[in-house]
C-alpha cells in the first residue's frame, strides 16, 4: 500500500492532481477539498489510498488524515465506490460529511449528485454509530475534531502486545473518558493499568 507520495506537484487540477517522486511522475485522483488545501506549485506531501481492480491500480490523494479516514470508511459502505466517496468528499467539507452522518442527515447527503435515498440512508446505517465514536465536538468552534488517529494507534498497539481487541477498546474509552486530552503513550499507559 502506498501511503503518501511526497514531491513536486507537477500538474494541479481540480480532480487530479501529479506528483514528481525522483523523476516518476503519479497521477492521483484528488477532490476539491483537496485541491483547495495543495498549494499551486512546489514540494507537496498528498496521503493516498490504493484502489485495486482487476484492470486498474487508481491512487486517491488527500490533504489531511480527516478526510483519508472519511473515505476508507465510506469505500466500505456497500453500494459507494471510489468515484461515489470523491463526489461525496468534493461537495461537502470533511467535518460537514462527519457532521450529516453523526446527526443522521440522509437529506444532505442525497443531495451529492449520484447519491440516491437508499444510498444515503444505507451510509448513515453502517457509519453513524462508527464516526459517532471517533469525533468529539469542539466547544466553541463549533467543528468537528478527529480523535482517531490516537485512538486507532492506541490500540493497534495494544493489540501487538496481546490484549483482546474489545477489551482494549473498552480499557482505551475508559480512560479517554477520564482524561481527553492524554497524548498516545499516557493514553497507553493508563490503558494498560485497566486491563
Amino acid at each position: 500500500m502506498i501511503a503518501y507520495l511526497e514531491g513536486k506537484l507537477v500538474v494541479k487540477t481540480p480532480t487530479y492532481v501529479v506528483v514528481d517522486c525522483s523523476g516518476i511522475g503519479y497521477n492521483v485522483n484528488i477532490s476539491l477539498h483537496t485541491y483547495e488545501n495543495l498549494p499551486s506549485a512546489g514540494n507537496v506531501k498528498v496521503l493516498t489510498h490504493l484502489v485495486v481492480k482487476e484492470d486498474s491500480h487508481t491512487l486517491y490523494g488527500f490533504a489531511d488524515e480527516e478526510e483519508k479516514g472519511l473515505f476508507s470508511s465510506l469505500i466500505s459502505v456497500s453500494g459507494v465506490g471510489p468515484n461515489t466517496a470523491r463526489m461525496i468528499l468534493s461537495s461537502m467539507k470533511p467535518f460537514e460529511v462527519r457532521q450529516a452522518i453523526t446527526s443522521g442527515n440522509w437529506a444532505l447527503l442525497k443531495s451529492v449528485k449520484g447519491i440516491g435515498p437508499k444510498t444515503a440512508q444505507r451510509i448513515i446505517i453502517d457509519l453513524q454509530d462508527k464516526l459517532g465514536k471517533q469525533t468529539e465536538v469542539q466547544a466553541g468552534v463549533g467543528g468537528f475534531v478527529s480523535t482517531n488517529k490516537i485512538m486507532e494507534e492506541a490500540l493497534a498497539a495494544l493489540v501487538m502486545l496481546g490484549f483482546n481487541k474489545n477489551e482494549a477498546e473498552k480499557g482505551l474509552q475508559k480512560i479517554k473518558q477520564q482524561n481527553p486530552n492524554y497524548t498516545l503513550e499516557e493514553l497507553i499507559k493508563h490503558t494498560l493499568k485497566v486491563i
